[in-house]
């Protein structure tokens, strides 16, 4: 069976954030390729940021999925641990309480990506 990688970024119970890799099964449909299960999503946002954007710890303001279209971006959590994440990367962000996570670009560039809510 494939799977669909994620990062996702939560809040433990000492209220920091960190990453949890998760996985998302993948079933043959044919020649449509492999399709997950339905998420269910509540809205949808597209967002550029500057090349000099670095934002201070923040909380997520809602659960989203992120989808980065191009650049290259670093996120550290409130325990020190920093992941880069590039093009084509998915990230389940629901850290909404707690510590928070910091962002930072990598790239001299503007990076896009899509946002898309989720209860």
């Amino acid at each position: 069976m494939e799977i669909f990688k994620v990062t996702r970024i939560y809040t433990d119970a000492n209220s920091d954030s960190r990453f949890e890799d998760i996985e998302y099964p993948l079933h043959p449909n044919g020649t449509i390729g492999a399709l997950s299960e339905k998420v269910n999503v509540t809205g949808l946002f597209f967002r550029t940021v500057l090349p000099t954007y670095n934002y201070d710890f923040h909380n997520a303001p809602q659960k989203q999925f992120i989808i980065l279209l191009d650049g290259e971006l670093e996120i550290e959590t409130s325990t020190g641990g920093k992941r880069t994440f590039g093009a084509g990367e998915v990230l389940q962000v629901e850290d909404t309480e707690g510590k928070g996570h910091r962002t930072r670009n990598l790239k001299p560039t503007e990076r896009r990506s899509i946002f898309v809510t989720f209860d």
